[in-house]
């Protein structure tokens, strides 16, 4: 009996230290996608919502990892836009030609398939205000964009918020980026 109990408790401790082991692993930082010129590390970690659904997370140097929402980002384009509205539509413009660029992944980590580097230098003044850098804005916008068409095929919420900035009023564009899906 006691040798069973043995058995018992030793392969109960295997599952346990084989569990912590695959949780250490998928929290390795070789999960950084991307690291911006400001030093901020772009992270991509297995969502559950699909096969290759996938969550976007940032750290900025010295700060804690945070997850990006539609709200922060539409907000820093706000920011932006009492800055330089002509740049930031122009750079709207330029969102949501990357929407149309963008297909589903079936692997993962995902790769970016629209940005590329020279992208930021035409917004690199809106960098003056806000929080957020012009690459950060248009990398991480281009993960949640490419989140949303491997998750939701014929979903639009993300680009329907780009589409209204700048013509539908302030409070509308904010409620629409606040939303969190919780009625899907």
């Amino acid at each position: 009996m006691r040798s069973l109990l043995a058995l018992i408790d030793s392969v109960y401790f295997f599952v346990i230290c084989a569990h912590k082991q695959r949780m250490a692993r998928a929290a390795q930082i070789d999960d950084v996608l991307y690291t911006t010129a400001d030093g901020t590390e772009i992270r991509v970690y297995r969502g559950i919502k699909s096969e290759f659904d996938f969550k976007v997370a940032y750290k900025a140097p010295g700060k804690r990892e945070r997850t990006p929402r539609h709200l922060h980002l539409i907000v820093e384009l706000y920011v932006k836009h009492a800055y330089d509205p002509d740049l930031t539509l122009q750079m709207k413009h330029h969102i949501l030609e990357m929407f149309k660029h963008v297909k589903p992944v079936s692997s993962y980590p995902p790769q970016l398939q629209f940005f590329r580097p020279e992208h930021v230098e035409p917004f690199r003044s809106l960098d003056a205000v806000g929080e957020f850098t012009v690459e950060f804005l248009l990398i991480t916008i281009e993960l949640i964009a490419i989140q949303e068409i491997t998750n939701y095929p014929s979903g639009t919420l993300t680009e329907s918020v780009y589409r209204d900035f700048g013509l539908k009023d302030r409070f509308s564009v904010i409620h629409t980026a606040a939303w969190s899906g919780r009625r899907r």
